[in-house]
């Protein structure tokens, strides 16, 4: 028994016909759509790529585009289809392909949901390459005068005033590195020697943290040297004083940035699936619509239409006799193969006669 079997008359199939015209249209927008989110999010990802450690964030951005251009193209053909097929005649061009048509259509849908799902599933990843990147960036903050390295200050500094937040995982995180150039340090200074001296790698660590890092909503000047020191302040502890730096570190916010588009984005990935899907659901229908009229001298006879021929059982259990078939077919032909080997390699024995 057919799946979903539907009686198409004249009418109803041009009235298909024309709404699977118009629904290709829009689902070649919703193809542009996810082409430009995939662009958008590639841009956003490139303009923080100082601060990441590799290129898997990438993956999902090139998914999106490589998903918008193929739901542009094969959608921009199936409204031809769908156009042509209000003329018998012309119909009759696109009957052989539409069999091999609707199983790719079908192929594009998976990877359409899993294209989704990754949007939703990338944070983990993210969150490490991040955490990296930051770490790798902070380290380099110094390096002005390191062709290469010369801009991750200014990189640093404006990616914790736009996004509030300061070090990888907070402000305490600047002070476990040489944030300040050996240029801008006085070494006759008594107290620069003791800290050198005073760190097994020889490093310049202080407990504060660069101006980025300061709150401009605090009530009181920005505190960013001797952060820990209640002593070196009036009136101040370090523990209670939420509005001089920001807490949040940067890890945090970029994540929390990046995910919440990615989950924005994954939604809108899923509707667009779900539109798709609907829109194959409506080609199959036509096409066996178009199929199977009795004689197709008469247009405006019923035909029956069907998403599967047979129900979802049968259809699973005649497509896994198909791969059997296809794999016995394969061992014969490779025993027939290696048994004109062999013959081929006897040789006929040669008698001489005295």
């Amino acid at each position: 028994m057919a799946l979903l079997k539907v009686k198409f008359n004249q009418k109803k199939r041009v009235k298909l016909a024309q709404g699977l015209w118009l629904m290709n249209w829009f689902s070649v927008l919703a193809g542009i759509l996810v082409f430009s989110m995939g662009l958008f999010l590639k841009v956003e990802l490139r303009k923080r790529s100082e601060v990441m450690d590799n290129s898997e964030s990438h993956f999902v951005p090139n998914s999106l585009i490589l998903m918008g251009i193929l739901s542009c193209a094969f959608n921009g053909f199936a409204g031809k289809i769908c156009y042509d097929s209000l003329d018998p005649t012309k119909f009759v061009k696109w009957k052989p392909l539409l069999k091999p048509y609707l199983a790719l259509c079908f192929l594009f849908n998976i990877l359409l949901f899993f294209v989704a799902l990754i949007c939703f599933l990338m944070r983990g990843s993210l969150d490490s390459t991040l955490a990296q990147g930051l770490k790798n960036g902070m380290k380099f903050y110094r390096d002005t005068d390191t062709p290469g390295r010369c801009f991750m200050k200014k990189t640093i500094d404006m990616l914790q005033i736009e996004f509030k937040c300061c070090g990888n995982n907070g402000f305490k995180d600047w002070f476990e590195i040489q944030w300040i150039s050996n240029r801008y340090l006085d070494f006759s200074s008594k107290e620069v020697k003791d800290r050198i001296k005073s760190n097994v790698d020889g490093r310049y660590l202080v407990d504060g943290v660069p101006f980025s890092c300061c709150n401009p909503s605090s009530p009181r000047p920005c505190i960013q040297y001797q952060v820990t020191n209640n002593s070196a302040h009036y009136s101040y502890d370090y523990q209670t004083e939420e509005l001089n730096l920001w807490r949040r570190g940067c890890r945090e916010a970029l994540l929390h940035y990046y995910s919440s588009m990615m989950s924005s984005m994954g939604a809108v990935v899923l509707l667009v699936w779900l539109f798709e899907m609907s829109v194959m659901v409506g080609l199959r229908l036509l096409h066996t619509s178009l199929e199977s009229i009795a004689n197709p001298e008469d247009p405006e006879c019923e035909s029956e239409g069907w998403i599967l021929e047979n129900n979802l059982k049968d259809t699973l259990k005649s497509a896994l006799e198909s791969l059997k078939k296809i794999g016995k077919f394969n061992q014969v032909e490779a025993g027939a193969e290696g048994a004109e080997g062999e013959e081929g390699g006897k040789t006929p024995a040669i008698t001489t006669v005295s």
